[in-house]
């Protein structure tokens, strides 16, 4: 968080700025932002360990990537403006947030302009200056690169570097979420990658440069990342020497390293909710519950045929006990969902067909539906057999015992799912990117920024193994939904807005390409001393703004 945060956008700004574009914007975070208790050191000093159950392995900002990876991104990386615990767009390497009072957005949404600091410097000594930004924009649509997400970058036109520290450009047609998405677009330095051979192969993406409050130090393989203190950051602090990912895939060892003190910070996937009381009782901790933007789902690989009838996914639905699985299993602290909207967001729809727990019906509906029952049990249709893989990464014990749940009441109803999991890094990779799996129990936030635009997790065009640019990995299709995510991209009027989103998802909870489980109550675990530690829920990272901790 740099110094201009306190002078962001507000609420009622940003909404008067972009209309619905910004009217996604999640309630704010429960817990607010504790005061300081302490002036913080005047120079970095200390460093802080957070514990990962997955191994951050993907360092350019622009290619794709998981969630994981945010941690080191948000801590290396600026992008031009950022969004805060309150939902308030702030400026990060602008100088101010564009809006139509200041003249940065023209009436029609369409002209835009952004004034730059004039005090950042990469990590390397160079200058940041408008051309930084300009190469960004249109290395990310550049088709030689592998681009984790082109949507409303596709649209940008005639950028224009006005001098070092402005820049103009033209949007083809109006976007109303490109201020949402610009504050997940890192900005990269044109002086290193615009030399490389092939960006996709740079050393820059295996030793990255930034502007942010912290630089590339060390990485081990399999264990750990360290970050060290940029002195030269433009922005409040950092106040900490070292900043250090430790990676422990398996989910009760990483608790235990939080008991003994071994990582000052359960970061993702956070502590398991089977153990929030024992984490509770934890002397010198702060332990807190924070709402999170996240859904828990069986993710479904729609170009497998077993899935591609709607009555299996039906069917498969209704044999989901998720009444036992969120109080058993995970103690009652998950909340049950039916879309992929979170319960913070103004766009989510309260009114969708709750699920039923019933296997009977589930059996019904296959009988129905011409799946036959085999001499072994399994149902089977046309020479496909209603038999799958799930995947989840390894050492994650509770998704673990939910698998082997799910597997026993699926085979009620005459399903056979194989459980076949994986190391982080195999299970996020191609295998996840290029949709190998043939279903998967994942945790995903489908928002960017909070904005209620999901394109690039639902449309046709996002669909990565087909081609396309985004993270549509369960390769859903639905002419009908692309139509209206691309309508709504196109719309500024919230009450419109309101109205899309609401009706992509009825039918998205009609088709169910996914099953979804829950929505995440994440249990936050740090050590207590540790100040300027705000949650965001509208920010993938638990460390967006680590150049504000600091040990009191």
């Amino acid at each position: 968080m740099t110094k201009d945060l306190k002078t962001g956008l507000s609420r009622r700004s940003a909404l008067s700025l972009m209309g619905a574009g910004a009217a996604a914007l999640l309630t704010p975070n429960l817990l607010g932002k504790p005061a300081f208790a302490q002036t913080p050191p005047d120079a970095p000093t200390g460093r802080v360990i957070v514990g990962l159950s997955q191994e951050p392995t993907v360092f350019n900002p622009l290619m794709p990537k998981i969630e994981v990876d945010d941690n080191v991104h948000f801590s290396i990386f600026d992008a031009l403006f950022r969004i805060n615990e309150n939902g308030e767009f702030v400026p990060n390497l602008a100088a101010e947030v564009p809006t139509l009072e200041n003249g940065g957005i023209s009436e029609d949404g369409l002209s835009w302009s952004v004034k730059l600091r004039d005090d950042v410097t990469w990590h390397d000594g160079e200058a940041f200056t408008a051309d930084d930004v300009k190469f960004t924009l249109e290395l990310i649509v550049n088709p030689d690169f592998r681009a984790w997400r082109t949507t409303g970058h596709d649209l940008v036109r005639d950028i224009e570097v006005v001098s070092p520290t402005e820049i103009t450009w033209r949007m083809e047609e109006p976007f109303a979420p490109y201020l949402s998405f610009l504050t997940e677009t890192f900005i990269v330095p044109e002086h290193i990658l615009a030399a490389a051979e092939d960006p996709n192969e740079a050393p820059f993406n295996r030793e990255p440069i930034g502007t942010g409050a912290f630089k590339w130090g060390q990485r081990t393989a399999g264990d750990a990342l360290t970050l060290v203190a940029n002195p030269d950051y433009h922005g409040e602090g950092p106040y900490i020497e070292e900043l250090i990912f430790r990676y422990i895939p398996d989910m009760t060892v990483l608790f235990t390293q939080f008991q003994s003190g071994a990582i000052d910070v359960v970061g993702r996937s956070y502590i398991t909710q089977d153990n929030y009381e024992a984490a509770k009782a934890l002397p010198d901790r702060q332990v807190d519950l924070v709402p999170a933007p996240s859904v828990e789902s069986i993710y479904l690989n729609l170009e497998r045929p077993q899935f591609q009838d709607p009555a299996v996914r039906q069917a498969l639905y209704y044999a989901l006990d998720r009444s036992a699985i969120i109080d058993v299993l995970y103690y009652g602290l998950p909340e049950a969902t039916e879309t992929f909207m979170p319960r913070q967001s103004a766009y989510y729809h309260d009114s969708l067909p709750a699920q039923e727990f019933n296997l009977d019906r589930a059996r019904e509906i296959l009988d129905q539906a011409g799946w036959v029952t085999g001499s072994d049990g399994i149902r089977e249709k046309d020479g496909v057999r209603l038999e799958f893989n799930n995947s989840t990464t390894t050492g994650a014990h509770l998704r673990e015992q939910t698998q082997q749940f799910v597997q026993q009441t699926f085979a009620e109803i005459g399903v056979r799912m194989n459980i076949e999991n994986m190391p982080a890094a195999v299970m996020w990779g191609d295998f996840w990117v290029l949709s190998q799996f043939d279903s998967a129990m994942v945790g995903i936030t489908y928002l960017i920024a909070a904005d209620p635009d999901v394109t690039n997790r639902l449309h046709t065009d996002a669909i990565a193994a087909q081609g396309g640019n985004g993270s549509n990995t369960g390769q859903y299709s639905n002419p009908e939904v692309d139509a209206l995510l691309d309508e709504g991209a196109r719309t500024f009027d919230p009450e419109a807005r309101m109205a899309i989103y609401r009706e992509v998802q009825e039918i998205v909870r009609s088709d169910l390409p996914f099953l979804p489980l829950f929505s995440y109550t994440q249990v936050y675990g740090r050590k207590a001393g540790l100040d300027g530690f705000v949650p965001n829920t509208n920010t993938r990272s638990e460390t967006w703004n680590a150049a504000s901790w600091y040990w009191s």
